[in-house]
C-alpha cells in the first residue's frame, strides 16, 4: 500500500539571493543573518529584508532565504501582480527562470534592476528518493492533492520535486491556503482521480 499524507507548509512571497545581489544591496562582505532553519535541510530564513518594486508599485519587507543561491529569485503571490504591476508573471517550479519577470530589488547599501527572476512558484511536494518510493511517484510528476476542511478542495498539477537533499513536505502559497481555509501544518493526502 502506498502511502499518501504529509505535511502541507505555507509560504509567503520571498527572495533567494545570489552573492553579487547580497553585496550590492547590503554592502562588500556582507553576511545573512540566520534567524531560524526552514523544514528543507539546509535552508533558513534571515533577519534581512528587501523592497521589491515592479512597474506600478512595491512591496516592503520581502523576506530573504538563504543560503545564497546562484541565481537570484523572487517568489510572489498570484494576487501580488496587480500591486507591483506585473500581469502575466509565469507560474513555475524554482530555478525555472527562463521567460520570468523582470524587477527591482532596493536594498538599504543599494538596489538591483534583473531582466528575469519573478515568478509565482508552482505548487509542488518536496520527496527525498525514499520517500518518493513509498509514495510511488518520480520526479517532476504531476499529482492531485486533497487538502483542508470546511473549505478542502482537490488541487491538480501538484509537481512532486525528487532530490537526496530534500525532506517530505508539500509547499503552498499564502494565496492557495486561504482560498482552502488552512494554515500551515496540515496534512494533505495525494489523490488518485
Amino acid at each position: 500500500m502506498l502511502e499518501t499524507k504529509m505535511i502541507v507548509n505555507l509560504s509567503n512571497r520571498h527572495i533567494h539571493l545570489s552573492h553579487e545581489d547580497v553585496e550590492a544591496l547590503f554592502g562588500k562582505g556582507y553576511q545573512l543573518t540566520k534567524t531560524k532553519d526552514l523544514m528543507q535541510p539546509g535552508q533558513f530564513a534571515c533577519a534581512e529584508t528587501v523592497a521589491i518594486k515592479g512597474p506600478k508599485g512595491q512591496f516592503e519587507g520581502v523576506r530573504i532565504l538563504g543560503p545564497e543561491r546562484k541565481e537570484t529569485q523572487c517568489e510572489i503571490l498570484a494576487s501580488d501582480v496587480f500591486k507591483l504591476g506585473v500581469p502575466g508573471c509565469p507560474v513555475r517550479e524554482s530555478g525555472q527562470l527562463e521567460g520570468s519577470f523582470p524587477f527591482e530589488i532596493i536594498g538599504p547599501k543599494g538596489s538591483v534592476k534583473k531582466e528575469k527572476g519573478l515568478i509565482i512558484a508552482k505548487r509542488h511536494i518536496h520527496f527525498d528518493p525514499e520517500s518518493a518510493k513509498r509514495f510511488g511517484v518520480v520526479d517532476k510528476q504531476l499529482v492531485a492533492l486533497k487538502v483542508g476542511e470546511e473549505r478542502g478542495a482537490i488541487l491538480l498539477n501538484v509537481v512532486c520535486r525528487v532530490h537526496p537533499t530534500y525532506a517530505l513536505e508539500c509547499h503552498l502559497d499564502f494565496d492557495e491556503g486561504n482560498a482552502l481555509g488552512i494554515g500551515s501544518g496540515v496534512t494533505g493526502e495525494i489523490v488518485h482521480l
